[in-house]
């Protein structure tokens, strides 16, 4: 198991504009001569160095995440094009440091137990809830989204154009949709509506629990791109 780094290239290609500078985030990553688990980030304008390094340190954590929306350029000078160990004095990207929303992000997580990976068939039904979804906002005008498996679950990401500040419009169209869609078996994750939410880098395992044959650890990869 190793992690694609073509896929997490193509993603970031999707995802942020050229020179972009893009927080990577490493969750609850397990290093020599540490005993409990460390979060580690970097600030990256260079792609290919995000990609190299989440390729190399996200087999060692739980998952690996990028920011979605665009963030204040001179965050860079946190870490450039690096990542580190994020100390009780360090400090990662929050709200403020967001300077427009390019992202509608919607996260399709199948009902289960925390902490654990997603079984086959609760993996099928996220991804199939998100082609549902999609259909049938189609229908009703909207364009066509990145549809991606998240390795557990299944994302719909819709480009926009809104200020960081919305009023809480994306909160409310979550809320809205989860109305609509959600069910006891696959919901819409409500808690992503903040501008400076990390979401999973594709092209990296999702590694939730053990690896095991009915749960196992599973690539997240970019399904369709209009």
């Amino acid at each position: 198991m190793k992690a694609d780094i073509q896929e997490i290239r193509l993603a970031l290609s999707l995802l942020a504009e050229p020179r972009q500078i893009v927080e990577l985030r490493l969750l609850k990553v397990q290093l020599r001569g540490h005993r409990m688990p460390l979060t580690m980030s970097g600030y990256f304008g260079d792609h290919s160095a995000l990609a190299a390094a989440a390729a190399e340190h996200c087999m060692c954590s739980q998952g690996a995440y990028v920011i979605l929306n665009p963030l204040n350029p001179v965050l860079l000078a946190r870490a450039v094009n690096r990542i580190r160990v994020v100390g009780k004095d360090d400090v990662v990207t929050s709200d403020k440091d967001i300077t427009r929303r390019r992202w509608l992000p919607l996260d399709f997580d199948p009902i289960r137990p925390s902490g654990i990976s997603a079984s086959q068939e609760e993996h099928s039904a996220a991804i199939a809830r998100a082609r549902e979804v999609q259909s049938r906002l189609r229908a009703d005008g909207w364009p066509d989204p990145i549809l991606a498996d998240s390795g557990n679950g299944a994302h719909l990401l819709y480009c926009v154009d809104l200020p960081a500040e919305d009023g809480d419009l994306v909160k409310g169209c979550l809320q809205g949709l989860g109305r609509r869609f959600d069910d006891d078996v696959v919901k819409i994750d409500q808690a992503v509506f903040n501008p400076a939410r990390i979401w999973k880098l594709y092209g990296t395992f999702g590694r939730k629990g053990d690896n095991l044959p009915d749960r196992p650890h599973r690539l997240a990869r970019i399904l369709e791109a209009p």
